[in-house]
């Protein structure tokens, strides 16, 4: 096969094109194919084809070698890896693959904007800790595309964005959406404008608005699935992502779930440090939700969780950061918790959950710009996270601790519209309130407290408020703000 101009009259083809073709098939095999390198730069290896390079080769009345590469059926050549045999078995996460948008404009604009389009998803997917997100060298190779056979098999996707777009000026329509790679199923499908200019300079809103989406139906999807099977038959990372979604929605009877799933994961998998560190911070959740019937034997199964993560991966930062959240939550040894989260951020400087505990526990202590500082970060790093409301809840504790009360008001509310049981919400709000001489919203919010936790009051608070031995000036100054707002004692 060759690619070239041609000339047609009523009997044949001519051309050096045609005569290039016939001499390349002498280099076939029987039921082979030979192709040209135009012809081979229209090919994707592994894709299209098995391409196997012959080098120069020279040609029966030809002066100059011509490169010649021989294709067949993908997978037919022997000792052939299979598809997908790169795949991480190591990554518990769902894999992302984000393609170019094809253009069906008559401007001419050779892809670029989707192009663009593709790059700001992939880039704004990748700051989700949860996902796995497929290089964008590696997802070109399906542009302009209309099936995705193979992205999963090639690139090990679980989920596939792609879409199409039409140029009109300066402003651009884009049709997006979200399937399910195995299944081929669409999942979650938008239209909307953007403007091209705001697009090229990485500031269109459009972006931010379709990852939210995408993010959100991937974790749907995640837990519908590993809840409607049996878990031996789910697949590691939708129990994985179930896990973390289910032990974060403040149910009691889906954090027992989830915490099945974890089990499941650590049988399945013994030396991946993930589902070991999740278990350890599930532990620290059951003690924070109110439901340890057993504090000192939650830490210490925290403990050992932590432990084996890192004999999993001794340089996990998820694995680093979960040990110093033990250490400060459980255990009160601010010092150790230091430790894990400097050296978690040492091993992954963008590492915003360690970032997040680090500047807990700044707040913990009551050395509010410290706290301010590393949880604004870790919001600026996270601003898809499905655990979004984890991030601002924290956050505003630690507004609180720097003085900023409206801001601290502000994302404790936000945190609450994404999770409406998360109590320590509730008492960064009740607190911000009551400081900001807000005492009748503050009662309010205390209200709303003591119907998920009756029995709350300012001693069980500084019972388990985590700065109590290390701060105590700071820790009565919130427990004065509780009594102001109408909290007994």
């Amino acid at each position: 096969m060759h690619r070239a101009d041609v000339v047609i009259d009523q009997l044949d083809l001519y051309g050096a094109g045609v005569n290039l073709a016939a001499r390349l098939g002498t280099l076939a095999r029987p039921g082979g194919t030979v192709v040209s390198a135009p012809v081979r730069d229209e090919l994707v290896d592994g894709l299209d084809a098995d391409i196997e390079d012959l080098g120069d080769c020279y040609l029966k009345h030809l002066n100059e070698p011509i490169r010649a590469y021989r294709v067949q059926d993908r997978g037919a050549r022997p000792g052939a890896a299979p598809l997908g045999s790169g795949k991480a078995e190591h990554d518990l996460r769902p894999a992302v693959a984000v393609l170019p948008l094809s253009t069906y404009s008559s401007l001419g604009d050779h892809g670029v904007v989707g192009d663009v389009f593709a790059d700001e998803v992939c880039v704004s997917l990748s700051r989700c800790t949860e996902l796995r997100v497929i290089s964008r060298l590696s997802t070109a190779a399906f542009k302009n595309r209309s099936e995705h056979h193979g992205v999963r098999e090639l690139l090990g996707a679980n989920y596939v964005v792609s879409g199409s777009y039409h140029v009109d000026g300066d402003l651009v329509r884009i049709r997006v959406e979200l399937s399910d790679a195995a299944a081929g199923e669409v999942l979650w499908a938008d239209g909307t404008n953007a403007n091209v200019s705001a697009l090229l300079s990485g500031q269109e809103p459009a972006i931010e608005r379709v990852v939210s989406s995408v993010g959100a139906a991937i974790v749907a999807r995640e837990v519908e699935y590993a809840t409607s099977r049996p878990m031996p038959n789910v697949e590691s990372h939708a129990l994985m992502s179930a896990a973390i979604a289910l032990m974060h929605r403040c149910n009691l009877m889906q954090f027992e779930r989830a915490r099945a799933m974890i089990d499941h994961l650590r049988e399945r998998h013994p030396t991946l440090p993930q589902p070991h560190a999740w278990l350890a911070k599930w532990h620290v959740l059951r003690v924070v939700q109110g439901w340890s019937p057993d504090l000192h034997a939650d830490g210490q199964l925290a403990l050992d969780a932590g432990k084996r993560a890192l004999d999993g991966d001794s340089r996990s930062s998820l694995a680093l950061t979960m040990q110093g959240l033990v250490n400060s939550y459980l255990l009160r040894d601010f010092d150790q918790a230091r430790r894990f989260y400097h050296e978690a951020l040492h091993v992954n400087p963008n590492e915003s959950l360690a970032m997040l505990l680090l500047g807990t526990m700044h707040a913990f202590l009551g050395e509010g710009e410290a706290a301010w500082k590393l949880t604004e970060a870790s919001l600026r790093l996270s601003p898809l996270d499905p655990l979004r409301y984890f991030y601002l809840s924290l956050s505003a504790s630690a507004a609180i601790s720097a003085g900023r009360y409206p801001e601290a008001i502000d994302l404790a509310q936000r945190s609450l519209r994404a999770n409406l049981t998360h109590l320590s919400t509730y008492r960064a709000l009740a607190l911000a309130q009551s400081l900001d001489g807000r005492i009748a919203d503050a009662r309010k919010t205390l209200d709303e407290l003591l119907v998920f936790e009756p029995g709350f009051n300012v001693s069980v608070f500084l019972a388990r408020y985590p700065g109590r031995d290390h701060a105590p000036a700071y820790t009565r100054f919130l427990a004065d703000a509780l009594r102001a707002a109408g909290l007994p004692d």
